[in-house]
């Protein structure tokens, strides 16, 4: 299962774009509301997650998704469950994916120690150990990284390329014209 952090302040596209491409793939993912299940993205746009944070439990996640968003991003790195989450993935060599302001979180956790990572322009001290990457979107073994919401649908479609292959990405990427 992939599990979707959501938080208060979220960015609104980072979180939608790659959830709505990753379940048109077939995925199964869950969102999780940090604080309950309805949270309000930066924008203030209200989003009804399938489970609240204090309703997780998964010992074997697929992947840990987390969007940014300034706020957004400061209240994942605030919450108990999303940081044991993150240690989980890590122990069972799980995915991590981060877009935005997001993958600070990682780096601060160093995680990002001898890995290319790229995240929202300002953050990159926060990739404590990371080679900043040039690219929009970067995998570097198990953790996947974005720059922000304008490279959301191709963050979405990297994930799916990478969990299902690059056929797959390849026939969304045209059914939802982002070619």
């Amino acid at each position: 299962m992939i599990y979707m952090f959501l938080a208060e302040g979220f960015e609104e596209v980072e979180a939608l774009a790659p959830l709505d491409l990753l379940r048109r793939a077939g995925l199964s993912v869950t969102t999780v509301g940090v604080g309950g299940k309805t949270v309000t993205g930066a924008h203030g746009i209200s989003v009804l997650a399938d489970i609240s944070d204090k309703d997780y439990s998964d010992d074997t996640p697929e992947m840990i998704f987390l969007p940014g968003g300034m706020l957004g991003t400061l209240n994942l790195a605030a919450s108990e469950v999303v940081q044991s989450a993150i240690q989980t993935a890590v122990k069972t060599n799980a995915y991590l994916a981060a877009i935005c302001a997001a993958p600070s979180i990682l780096g601060d956790l160093g995680l990002l120690h001898g890995k290319e990572a790229i995240c929202y322009p300002g953050f990159e001290e926060r990739l404590i150990g990371a080679k900043i990457s040039k690219q929009r979107v970067v995998r570097d073994g198990k953790i996947l990284t974005a720059a922000g919401m304008g490279v959301a649908v191709e963050f979405g479609l990297a994930i799916i390329e990478e969990l299902l292959g690059k056929q797959k990405a390849e026939e969304l990427r045209r059914a939802v014209l982002a070619d």
